[in-house]
C-alpha cells in the first residue's frame, strides 16, 4: 500500500469535501448533498480539477465509513425503540418495503435490468433517509409534532428492514438464484445469529461497563466502543455475514445501556469523518454522460420514489388506524431514499452483480428526492386541506369509523394479545438458544466423542447436550403466572393454558430431535417423554431461582437505560429509590448553585452525587453547581423522581430560524441616528438590538462605555451583538 499516496487522497476529498459544504450550508441543502457533489469533482469525470490518484484508496476509507455509518444508526436504534414504536410502525414500516420493493422490481424489469438488478434496484427505492429527514423535521420546526414521532418510529423499523434485506440480497446474489430453501435457511440463519449476538452482549456488556465506570472517561470509551464495533464486523464476517451487519448489531445492543449517549457523543466526530469519506465515494461514482444518456429512467425512478412513497406511507398509516391528517403527512414526509440506498448499491457493486450504470441512476434519484422532500412535507397540510374539502362523506365516515375502532382496540386489553406478547418472545428466544446447543453439539461435540469414546459416543452425546439444555428446557416448562386480575375469569385463563402446551411440545421436540439423532424414532419418543417428565419432577427449586435470576437480569440489562434514568429497582430504603439522571441544556436548575435550586424543598429528593466527565462529586455542597451533562445522583420515591426527570433532563427547542452571528462591529452615528442623544442603558440596545456597547470612539479619544454616557452626531460606537440587527443601525 502506498501510504503517501493513501494520505494525499484522503487529504484531497476533504479539503475539497469541506469547501463545498460549507457552500451547501450557506445556501441551506443538505450536507449529504454537499458530499455528493464534492465526490463527482474529484472523480476523473470532472476534468477540470486534480483527481485522486487511485480510487481503491478512497475504497479503503468509503468501507469504514459504512461500518461507522451502521455502528451509529444502531446506537440510535435499540431493540426497546423498536418494541416501544408498536405494531403501527412496523406494520406501516412493512407495507412500505413491501410495496417499493414490488414498484422497484417492476420499473427494473421494464427498463430491461435483469432479475437481480430489479432486486437491488426495489431494495434502494425501499429506504427512506433518516438523516434528511430529522434533518428536514428540525429545520421546519416539527419534531415536537405527533405525525414527526409516527415517521420517526417508521424509520427505526426500517433501518432493521434494511440489514435484514442486505442479508437476503446478498444471499440470492451469491447463489444467482432466489430458490425458497435458501432464502428461507439465509433468513433462519440471520435470525439465529443477531438472537444470540443479542442475548450474549445485551447480558454482558452492560455489567462490564458499569463495573469499568469509574475508568470509562471519553478517551476510554472511544477506544472501547470501537474496539466493540470492529471486533463485531470482524466476527460477523467470520459468520459469513457482512461487516456492515456485525457493527449495527454492537450499535443496536450499546443502544440500550445507560452510556448510549456518551458512546453516540464520542463517536460522533468519527462517524462524521469517515461518514463524509463514504458520500463522496458515492459522488465519485456519478458519470454525466450516464446521467445524459439515462436522464429519462432518472425522471421515472424519482417520480416511482416520490409518488410510491406518499401512496404506501398514507395507505400503512391509515391502516394502522392513524387519522388521515397525520398519514398524509407521514406519507408526504418519506419521499426520498438516502444512505441505505448508496450501502445496498455499493453492496451490489462489491459482489459484482450490479450493473455498472445503475449506481450514478440511483444517486441522481438520491439527489432529486432529497431536494424536494423540505417542499413535499410543507405540501403535507394543504393536500390534506384539499383532500378533506373533496373526500366523499361515505369514504370520510368509513375512515374515521375505522380509525376509532382500531384506537378501541388498542386500548382494549385482548387477553389473547396481551398474553403472547408477555410470552411469545421469552418462548422464542429459548427456542433458539436450544437451536444453537442442538447445532454446536452436533457439529463439534459429537464428532470429538465418535473419535475417543467410540461405542459409549451416542450415549454419552444424548447426556452432555440434555444436560446442557435441561436449564432452559425447565424454564420452557414453567407454569406461567396468572396475567392480569385474579377476576378476569376463565378468559385469561384459556390463553396462558394454550402457550403452556405449546411450550411443552417445543422442548418435547428438541429433545425427541436429539435422540433420534443417535437412536431410533421408537426410543425417542419413549426417551423423550420419560426425559421431559425427570427434568420436571427433578430439578431443584435452587436451580430455578437461578435461572429466574439470569432471566431477571438480563431483562434488567435490556431496560437498563430507563431503569438507571427513573431508578426503580434500584430501591435504597423503603420507597425510596436512587436515579441518574442526565442535566439538559435546558433545565432551567443549569449554571445555579444546588442551595439556591432547592431541589429538596420544591421535589423532595436529595442529591447524593454529580458525575462531570471522568469527576465524580461525591454528596455535593450547596456552592456546587449543575451544568449540561452532568449525571446526577438523585433519591426520592417514584412519583419524586417522575416528577423532577422532565424538569432535568429538559431540552432547548429545535432551532426554528437563522442561527444570530454574534461579533463586534462599528457604527457610525449620523444626525438623524435613533441612538443620538440616548445612553447605553435608555437605548435599550440589548432588548432591541440584541447588543452591548463597549466602547466609543470620538474624535481622537476611545472613551470606555458607561450607563451615563449620552451618544453624540459623529460618534463610532464599537458593539458587540447581532450584526444583522446592528446592520439596521447603520
Amino acid at each position: 500500500m502506498n501510504i503517501e499516496g493513501l494520505i494525499s487522497d484522503l487529504a484531497f476529498i476533504l479539503l475539497l469535501g469541506a469547501a463545498v459544504t460549507i457552500l451547501f450550508k450557506w445556501i441551506k441543502q443538505p450536507v449529504v448533498l454537499g458530499y455528493i457533489v464534492a465526490g463527482f469533482l474529484a472523480s476523473p469525470h470532472f476534468t477540470y480539477l486534480p483527481s485522486v490518484t487511485t480510487e481503491g484508496n478512497i475504497d479503503f476509507w468509503a468501507e469504514i465509513g459504512i461500518v461507522v455509518l451502521l455502528f451509529s444508526l444502531g446506537l440510535e436504534f435499540s431493540f426497546k425503540k423498536l418494541v416501544n414504536s408498536g405494531g403501527s410502525a412496523i406494520v406501516t414500516a412493512l407495507i412500505i418495503v413491501t410495496g417499493m420493493m414490488g414498484a422497484g422490481y417492476a420499473i427494473g424489469r421494464l427498463l430491461d435490468f435483469n432479475y437481480i438488478n430489479s432486486l437491488f434496484l426495489g431494495g434502494m427505492l425501499s429506504m427512506s433517509s433518516t438523516t434528511i429527514i430529522i434533518k428536514a423535521f428540525t429545520d421546519l420546526g416539527l419534531r415536537q409534532q405527533k405525525f414527526a414521532s409516527q415517521v420517526l418510529a417508521v424509520l427505526i423499523v426500517e433501518d432493521l428492514f434494511a440489514v435484514v434485506m442486505m442479508v437476503i440480497l446478498s444471499s440470492i446474489a451469491v447463489n444467482n438464484s432466489v430458490e425458497g430453501i435458501e432464502m428461507l435457511y439465509s433468513i433462519g440463519k440471520l435470525i439465529f445469529f443477531l438472537v444470540i449476538w443479542f442475548l450474549t452482549g445485551v447480558y454482558i456488556l452492560p455489567s462490564l461497563l458499569n463495573r469499568w465506570r469509574r475508568f470509562l472517561n471519553n478517551e476510554t470509551l472511544l477506544i472501547v466502543s470501537m474496539g466493540l464495533c470492529l471486533g463485531m464486523a470482524v466476527f460477523s464476517v467470520y459468520c459469513g455475514f457482512s461487516l456492515a451487519l456485525g457493527a449495527f448489531v454492537m450499535g443496536s445492543v450499546l443502544a440500550g445501556t445507560s452510556y448510549a449517549e456518551r458512546i453516540e457523543s464520542v463517536v460522533t466526530p468519527v462517524k462524521d469523518l469517515f461518514g463524509s469519506v463514504f458520500f463522496i465515494s458515492v459522488g465519485m461514482m456519478v458519470r454525466p454522460d450516464i446521467l445524459v444518456e439515462y436522464w429519462w429512467p432518472i425522471l421515472i425512478l424519482s417520480a416511482v420514489v416520490i409518488v410510491g412513497m406518499i401512496a404506501f406511507g398514507t395507505f400503512g398509516m391509515l391502516v394502522t388506524g392513524q387519522t388521515l391528517k397525520v398519514a398524509i403527512q407521514s406519507g408526504f414526509s418519506l419521499t426520498q431514499i438516502g444512505e441505505f440506498a448508496f450501502i445496498i448499491a455499493t453492496l451490489g457493486m462489491s459482489l459484482g452483480v450490479l450493473k455498472p450504470t445503475l449506481y450514478p441512476i440511483v444517486v441522481a434519484v438520491s439527489v432529486i428526492t432529497t431536494f424536494l422532500t423540505p417542499y413535499f412535507i410543507k405540501m403535507a397540510l394543504p393536500t390534506y386541506n384539499l383532500v378533506e374539502r373533496h373526500l366523499p362523506d361515505k369514504l370520510r365516515f368509513l375512515i374515521d369509523r375505522y380509525q376509532k375502532e382500531a384506537s378501541k382496540d388498542n386500548a382494549g386489553g385482548n387477553p389473547w394479545h396481551e398474553t403472547i406478547a408477555k410470552y411469545l418472545w421469552p418462548t422464542v428466544v429459548y427456542a433458539i438458544i436450544l437451536i444453537g446447543i442442538v447445532i454446536i453439539s452436533q457439529r463439534y461435540l459429537r464428532p470429538w466423542l465418535d473419535n475417543i469414546t467410540g461405542d459409549w459416543a451416542n450415549f454419552i452425546f444424548v447426556l452432555a447436550t440434555v444436560a446442557l439444555m435441561s436449564p432452559f428446557l425447565m424454564v420452557m416448562m414453567t407454569p406461567l403466572t396468572r396475567y392480569g386480575n385474579a377476576g378476569g375469569g376463565h378468559a385469561n385463563n384459556i390463553p396462558r393454558l394454550v402457550i403452556t402446551i405449546f411450550r411443552y411440545i417445543i422442548a418435547l421436540a428438541f429433545v425427541y430431535y436429539t435422540v433420534t439423532a443417535a437412536y431410533s424414532v421408537r426410543v425417542g419418543v419413549w426417551a423423550s417423554l420419560v426425559i421431559i417428565l425427570a427434568i420436571a419432577l427433578v430439578f431443584s427449586h435452587k436451580l430455578r431461582s437461578r435461572m429466574s435470576r439470569m432471566e431477571s437480569k438480563f431483562f434488567d440489562n435490556l431496560n437498563e437505560r430507563e431503569l438507571r434514568r427513573s431508578g426503580k429497582k434500584n430501591n435504597v430504603v423503603n420507597d425510596l429509590h436512587q436515579a441518574f439522571m442526565t442535566v439538559g441544556a435546558g433545565c432551567r436548575f443549569v449554571g445555579e448553585r444546588l442551595a439556591d435550586s432547592n431541589l429538596r424543598h420544591r421535589f423532595g429528593v436529595n442529591v447524593v452525587s454529580i458525575q462531570r466527565g471522568a469527576n465524580v462529586i461525591p454528596i455535593p455542597g450547596g456552592d456546587n453547581r449543575l451544568f449540561p451533562g452532568d449525571v446526577i445522583g438523585v433519591i426520592g420515591t417514584d412519583c419524586q423522581l417522575e416528577t423532577l426527570l422532565p424538569v432535568i433532563e429538559a431540552e432547548l427547542p429545535p432551532e426554528s430560524g437563522v442561527r444570530p452571528e454574534i461579533r463586534l462591529t462599528s457604527i457610525l452615528l449620523s444626525e438623524s441616528s435613533p441612538l443620538v442623544d440616548r445612553t447605553p442603558l435608555s437605548s435599550s440596545l440589548r432588548d432591541n438590538y440584541s447588543a452591548i456597547v463597549v466602547a466609543v470612539h470620538r474624535g481622537d479619544e476611545f472613551i470606555d462605555s458607561n450607563p451615563n454616557l449620552v451618544f453624540k452626531p459623529g460618534d463610532i460606537i464599537w458593539a458587540v451583538g447581532d450584526v444583522r440587527k446592528l446592520n439596521t443601525l447603520k
